[in-house]
């Protein structure tokens, strides 16, 4: 069987981009069980609350729900556990950096396999308030109404 190239997005976390100001993106893959994968490869699976945090040096995924494979046995996973990701101490040390002395947190905002092999692209997140959020739902409405105006002019 040939492998699998490409990037298929398994979910995305629209969420996330309301939520909070992305500073910094990373792509990071995943250690999974492999009922964890099976299950992913049925397309289930949800980021909406997720987080990363850093323990001892490791950099770990929290609160993302990998539903049960429905096949599976006794051997299959608890939906919520703690998932690490695998990335280069550098970077784990370089965003624990900014994590300790800005106060930002860090979460994820895609899942998908990458050639066959499931990565997280992970964001380097700062809260927005609720002025903010109003603030960049009405510039998106601004942008829609004035693309709109845009095309019925073209079309006369």
């Amino acid at each position: 069987m040939p492998r699998e190239t490409g990037r298929k997005v398994i979910a995305s976390n629209r969420k996330a981009r309301h939520d909070y100001f992305i500073d910094d993106v990373y792509e990071a893959g995943v250690s999974l069980m492999g009922t964890e994968v099976k299950a992913l490869r049925m397309g289930r699976a949800s980021l909406v609350d997720g987080f990363a945090h850093i323990d001892r040096g490791e950099m770990w995924l929290e609160g993302v729900h990998i539903p049960e494979y429905v096949q599976g046995t006794w051997t299959n996973h608890t939906p919520r556990r703690k998932r690490k990701l695998l990335l280069h101490r550098e970077e784990i040390d370089r965003w624990a950096g900014k994590v300790r002395e800005s106060g930002l947190t860090i979460v994820p905002l895609a899942l998908y396999f990458l050639d066959g092999r499931v990565k997280v692209e992970i964001g380097l997140a700062r809260g927005k308030k609720n002025y903010d959020k109003r603030h960049a739902l009405r510039e998106r409405q601004d942008r829609r109404e004035a693309d709109r105006a845009m095309s019925e002019r073209k079309d006369r």
